[in-house]
């Protein structure tokens, strides 16, 4: 009998994810994209990718997503500007909106925002395209024939976002403080000049250094192909943007 009960008993594993699916699906998803990085990298340092694939990549996840990430960037720094502007009027400080509304950007908004937009995309457009290969069975035709999937299929889209996050993110910046710009301008009745100096005496290369860090180590959470995975890399972008911005604070 007591064999029996501890026979049918689940094990801890599998009691650690009843009591807890959502935190189990999320590292469960992490340590996917972890041994599909790992997978990844090893094809990488095996030989030279084919770069064919990789600029058909960039194109996919670069230039497509430009209009996307430059849109949110351009009201995310339009509306930082209307709504701080108009506050600290209060006390007249708005003619240093643009220190708040460019930090912000630099540091914090700009890689998020870039990073939630790349990967809400780019994940929705790869689950449809793995999948539907997936389906009709050339992800097997691919093994068949001795060529690796992860080397073809993964590392091309991996290598893409680890180059064009951060460049996205720089161009979303600058995007987002030319909308503060404009508000600032029309809105504030703060001049153009005196926006732009009064950001280039706060703004060191460091803070610029520090948000396209962050936009790396976004990359790798945004490459995972599977619709949950959006979410769990939505997740994770929240998350370790709260530990990157301490370990940058701290240097």
């Amino acid at each position: 009998m007591i064999g029996a009960e501890a026979a049918r008993a689940p094990a801890p594993g599998s009691r650690a994810a009843l009591a807890f699916p959502g935190v189990y699906a999320l590292l469960e998803g992490l340590g996917d994209m972890a041994l599909l990085t790992r997978d990844a990298f090893r094809q990488l340092l095996a030989r030279p990718p084919e770069w064919r694939l990789v600029v058909e990549q960039l194109d996919q996840i670069g230039w497509r997503s430009l209009s996307i990430v430059n849109l949110t960037a351009l009201f995310t720094g339009m509306v930082l500007a209307l709504q701080l502007g108009n506050y600290l009027a209060r006390f007249g400080a708005k003619m240093f909106v643009s220190r708040i509304v460019g930090m912000s950007l630099v540091r914090e908004m700009g890689p998020v925002l870039t990073a939630l937009m790349i990967g809400g995309r780019v994940g929705a457009g790869i689950t449809a395209e793995l999948g539907s290969m997936a389906v009709t069975e050339q992800i097997d035709a691919v093994r068949a024939l001795g060529a690796s999937p992860i080397r073809n299929l993964v590392l091309p889209r991996m290598l893409a976002i680890l180059i064009m996050l951060p460049v996205l993110t720089v161009l979303g910046d600058l995007v987002g403080v030319l909308g503060g710009l404009f508000i600032s301008v029309t809105e504030l009745r703060v001049g153009a000049d005196f926006y732009l100096n009064s950001l280039i005496q706060v703004l060191l290369l460091g803070d610029v250094a520090s948000g396209i860090g962050k936009s790396f180590f976004f990359a790798y959470g945004v490459g995972r192909a599977t619709t949950a995975t959006v979410v769990v890399a939505s997740i994770t972008v929240l998350v370790s943007d709260f530990f990157l911005t301490k370990l940058f604070l701290l240097t």
